[in-house]
């Protein structure tokens, strides 16, 4: 059960701060006040380096990955703010509160990542009686797989799940697709909003099993006197960059920027609604974006 935030821009670094404005980036850091499980961010970036230059090991990348992850609250960590101010031109950014009473270790820390993709989830993968899909050793997933998330919870099986429909041949964003379809039939009403990027795309789903929010999360929030961000805990909005004025006006590059509730997304600043059962899918080098359903 977790905060998630991305973006998708048009081919050159930029920065979380940049995207957002450092007021804005700061009212999501502190929702660890209560998504206080720890924290992780996957930077996509274009190194300062020339690429493909060989230099004794590997030739120098075209595009570079930086992945954090810490389980210490957001809030609490002074990398965040160093984070939020890296160029790229892609990134996510993951609040963790742990779910199911999974564990607090680093393994199931997000994001995850593997085969080049990095992958954050928003979600409880458990039946009707509380049973998470990590108890159940009869799901169709390779575990192999699994282990190559290097997680141990329901997202990492989420996340390998989505891995298997790639590796028969789906593009990304209809393996997103698929391995939801899949993940239903056994956990109906289970929440699958989730980020996924590569180094050439950016998704994000809003995929909801129950659009209201439950009883336990409404409790939870209203421990720490801030119920009212609670009641559209599932929603996701996306709003476009270099639209407006001040966009262009800032140098603002185009592309996508797609967040969970809980801070300020305000429809006159352009955010919009992601609808339940859609998914932005969006390119991280030209900045060029859709809405598609699953």
């Amino acid at each position: 059960m977790c905060r998630l935030l991305g973006f998708a821009a048009a081919g050159s670094n930029t920065s979380l701060n940049g995207v957002l404005g450092m007021q804005t980036v700061r009212d999501f850091r502190d929702l660890s006040e209560i998504h206080n499980d720890g924290w992780g961010s996957a930077l996509v970036t274009v190194p300062s380096e020339s690429p493909y230059l060989r230099d004794g090991g590997a030739p120098t990348p075209e595009t570079g990955t930086t992945i954090y992850k810490n389980t210490v609250a957001a809030r609490h960590d002074p990398i965040f703010d160093e984070l939020a101010n890296a160029p790229a031109r892609g990134g996510l950014w993951h609040l963790r509160l742990a779910s199911s009473n999974l564990p607090l270790i680093l393994e199931n820390q997000q994001p995850f990542y593997a085969n080049g993709l990095s992958f954050i989830h928003n979600g409880d993968i458990s039946d009707d009686q509380g049973r998470n899909i990590i108890t159940n050793r009869a799901f169709p997933v390779d575990p192999n797989i699994v282990q190559s998330t290097g997680g141990r919870s329901d997202s990492a099986i989420f996340f390998a799940v989505i891995l298997q429909y790639i590796g028969f041949g789906f593009a990304l964003d209809e393996a997103v697709a698929q391995a939801v379809r899949e993940l239903r039939k056994s956990y109906p009403k289970s929440s699958y909003n989730c980020m996924i990027q590569s180094q050439d795309q950016f998704i994000a789903l809003c995929a909801a099993g129950r659009e209201v929010t439950s009883k336990r999360i409404v409790e939870i929030y209203d421990q720490y006197g801030r119920g009212d961000q609670a009641h559209d805990y599932r929603v996701m909005r996306y709003r476009a960059l270099g639209e407006s004025e001040a966009d262009q006006a800032a140098g603002q590059l185009k592309g996508v920027v797609v967040a969970s509730s809980g801070f300020d997304q305000r429809a006159e600043d352009g955010w919009t609604r992601l609808e339940n059962d859609r998914m932005i899918v969006a390119s991280n080098r030209t900045g060029a974006f859709r809405v598609r359903s699953i």
